[in-house]
């Protein structure tokens, strides 16, 4: 098949340093500054904004007034050079912000693939935002936040700086995090607790009986027994650990900083 030079439209600007792959199109009135690389078949509309250092995967469709690889919204930040690294296949809406890292928390922030990002959501600087997670209306990253695969935050939600959202977790709309949001659990509230296995979404997932029946004993154990929690995550990983489930879950709550949301 025979590949097009990016389509600029004549009322956008583009830095001469900036590299574009092929088919990309840019719309009206963008801006795309220097250190910005867009992969092939990226789709930018119009009054988009793109500042660099910033690398941008292929077949990436970003919408009107989003502004990806902005300076972190981080007093300490002193211009230094650092960047933002994003995957394929992302559709990133209306009004998004994703900003770059800052030297004190690695110097990048980086999102991987496949993932929605709906109108007015807010990337902070130095996250780490993994593959085929979905972030409603509004929904806001503060800094250092890491989000594991397929995970989900609800619209006008919160997670606060260094913060934890594991893989499959499910942060239910106009929730405030302030502790790491466990795997496969359903999160909600001002301030967020747990409220049970999201089995709906188990299901949709395609999880089979048996792996449901060992997530619903850990959830159990670890936060309705009346076992200290090193007491019940030792129990859990001796009855359950042949589950590769339930051992995320334990090593995920195991390894945590600031708490989970019980």
């Amino acid at each position: 098949m025979a590949t097009r030079s990016p389509a600029v439209d004549p009322r956008a600007v583009v830095h001469p340093d900036a590299r574009l792959g092929r088919d990309v199109s840019v719309g009206p009135y963008a801006v795309i500054g220097p250190g910005v690389v867009i992969g092939d078949r990226c789709r930018l509309a119009s009054h988009v904004v793109i500042e660099g250092p910033t690398e941008i995967g292929p077949d990436n469709v970003i919408s009107a007034l989003a502004v990806v690889g902005g300076p972190p919204q981080d007093l300490k930040y002193r211009d230094e050079p650092t960047r933002l690294t994003i995957g394929a296949r992302n559709r990133i809406r209306e009004y998004v912000t994703i900003h770059r890292g800052t030297a004190a928390g690695g110097g990048e922030t980086r999102v991987g693939d496949d993932s929605l990002f709906m109108a007015y959501t807010h990337v902070a600087h130095d996250c780490r935002v993994g593959d085929r997670t979905v972030f409603g209306n509004a929904a806001t990253l503060a800094g250092h936040v890491e989000v594991g695969d397929d995970a989900q935050v609800g619209a006008f939600s919160g997670v606060h700086q260094f913060c934890r959202v594991a893989r499959h977790a499910f942060i239910g709309g106009y929730s405030v995090v302030t502790r790491d949001a466990l795997p496969w659990v359903v999160t909600v509230g001002n301030r967020a607790r747990s409220h049970g296995l999201n089995l709906v979404g188990l299901e949709r997932k395609g999880y089979p009986p048996e792996t449901i029946q060992a997530l619903k004993r850990c959830y159990m154990t670890l936060f309705r027994s009346k076992l200290l929690l090193e007491e019940a995550l030792g129990r859990v990983a001796g009855e359950l650990g042949h589950v590769a489930e339930v051992r995320y879950f334990v090593d995920f709550v195991r390894t945590s900083q600031r708490g989970v949301s019980r």
